[in-house]
């Protein structure tokens, strides 16, 4: 299983404004699928919240999470968080975990 700093060293991360601990990941392919950013054995878990317009998907890793939105269109925004920013973001989309 990969953790928040093996992630936060392989990937570029820009902090998401007035949100500490929460980090946009960015990547070359905006169809890259969490499974494929974190591996296969990732444990990631599906939501359809009626608080999200996009399929929200979720991992926790050692260190934190991955907080991931599926659009429409297939694309994907990965959001990758330290252990506070997970806890915070999943309880503002109101997913206990």
């Amino acid at each position: 299983m990969k953790t928040f700093d093996q992630l936060a060293k392989r990937w570029e991360l820009r902090p998401i404004r007035n949100c500490p601990g929460r980090f946009v990941v960015h990547t070359s392919n905006a169809c890259l699928t969490p499974q494929e950013l974190l591996g296969a054995e990732a444990g990631v878990q599906i939501f359809n919240l009626s608080s999200a317009k996009d399929t929200v998907l979720v991992a926790q890793l050692e260190g934190g999470g991955l907080i991931s939105y599926q659009r429409v269109d297939g694309t994907y925004l990965h959001t990758l968080n330290t252990n506070e920013g997970f806890k915070r973001k999943l309880i503002d989309l109101g997913i206990e975990f």
